[in-house]
């Protein structure tokens, strides 16, 4: 045998060993959360829902064959950081997509890196409306802020009607659009807001604010903060015995561990969610117990909807990815952006298909009240698990 053949036959062979021993070119999908700082638990939450939508591909041979590589970055909860790590995944780890992201401060940041390198991104959780008005078209995201919105004012409108009402919000973007959001639409619908105001995140002492809301007699509280801040607002309500009919936390509240944390002082209080175990997207019992079970299979635990998020834009990228495949073209940023504005998908958490901005269209929650520490879906009638208790009682007449 000349050296030429050998060397052609030793090639070959370890081309076959390379496939074969799983060393065989993978398709990489870039990660970014906060898996440390002040939304570490959120991070880690969309990190673990994008891991099961990856080990789900895999396991069904990958993508056109090839195995999905994830590769994980920590922003640190910090918009300088979340910049560097987009960097690095985008300039020197090739990433040919991103997912991720947990609030507007840190995706926004992610997503002007995505655009330079023309890579599509997919984040996780994001609702700022001027995110998708800049015509950034490498961006998309699996929610949107109308979501939250058109359900609460349906709601309080329809069913509710309260006679004061207060809107709070936490002063970040997105809890101050929804509020601004939701007081217009249920001034088209003929309801006032008697009480609009700000506060900041992590708030100490909500005492005034309960001096407030007292003198102004207000009967429901809309409060679009996070879970902290709901902690400590309804353990101050309680402490000074202001019972209002109902206490609505948009952001914060359906979650296992909010119930945990409060035991039964959560009981009567109302959120949005937009997935759950226990209630899924009507025709989809079957995909979500697939992807439950195998979330506990990896984290031993029940997922939420935080998770759930992660794992739909996860999956909206690798659709779109088998989508390009099919059509017989290259794996590349371009074709994976045009396929992204073609696919429809019938997820756990919604039926995907985005719109001309990257905003998905049918994204929306459902009204839930924690009802003997569980949460019953009470809105819309056609979804219900539960009727709302309203007003809630008292605290005085509370076991």
């Amino acid at each position: 045998m000349n050296i030429k053949r050998w060397f052609s036959v030793v090639g070959l062979l370890l081309m076959v060993l390379w496939s074969q021993t799983g060393y065989a070119e993978t398709i990489k999908i870039g990660e970014i959360n906060p898996l440390s700082g002040r939304f570490a638990q959120q991070g880690l939450e969309i990190h673990q829902g994008v891991k099961v939508a990856v080990a789900e591909a895999n396991a069904a041979g990958g993508v056109g064959g090839r195995m999905l590589e994830l590769v994980s970055r920590d922003d640190q909860s910090q918009p300088d950081v979340a910049i560097a790590r987009a960097e690095e995944l985008c300039g020197w780890e090739k990433v040919l997509v991103l997912t991720g992201g947990y609030v507007d401060s840190l995706v926004g940041p992610i997503s002007e890196v995505a655009k330079k390198y023309r890579i599509p991104y997919v984040a996780s959780a994001s609702l700022q409306k001027e995110l998708v008005q800049h015509g950034n078209p490498y961006f998309f995201r699996v929610a949107r802020l109308q979501g939250f919105v058109e359900p609460l004012c349906e709601f309080l409108t329809e069913k509710l009607r309260p006679r004061r009402l207060a809107v709070l919000s936490a002063a970040t973007p997105g809890s101050t659009e929804l509020a601004q959001d939701l007081e217009q639409c249920l001034k088209t619908h003929g309801l006032s807001v008697h009480l609009a105001e700000k506060f900041r995140p992590g708030t100490p002492d909500f005492t005034p604010l309960i001096g407030k809301l007292a003198n102004m007699d207000i009967d429901v509280i809309v409060s679009a903060g996070f879970s902290p801040d709901h902690i400590l607002f309804v353990r101050q309500l309680k402490e000074n015995m202001l019972s209002p009919k109902a206490y609505i936390g948009p952001f914060g509240i359906a979650y296992e561990s909010f119930i945990e944390a409060m035991g039964a002082d959560a009981d009567y209080l109302y959120s949005t969610c937009a997935w759950d175990p226990e209630f899924t997207l009507p025709g989809t019992d079957a995909v979500s117990k697939e992807f439950i079970q195998r979330f506990q299979r990896l984290f031993n635990r029940q997922p939420n909807t935080t998770n759930m998020h992660g794992y739909t834009s996860a999956r909206a990228l690798i659709a779109a990815m088998q989508h390009v495949l099919y059509r017989g073209q290259a794996l590349t940023g371009d074709a994976i952006r045009r396929a992204l504005t073609e696919i429809e998908l019938v997820l756990p958490m919604e039926r995907l298909v985005f719109d001309q901005t990257g905003d998905p269209r049918y994204y929306r929650h459902v009204i839930v009240q924690i009802q003997n520490g569980r949460m019953k879906v009470v809105h819309p009638p056609q979804r219900a698990t539960g009727t709302a208790v309203y007003p809630m009682p008292p605290w005085e007449q509370r076991k």
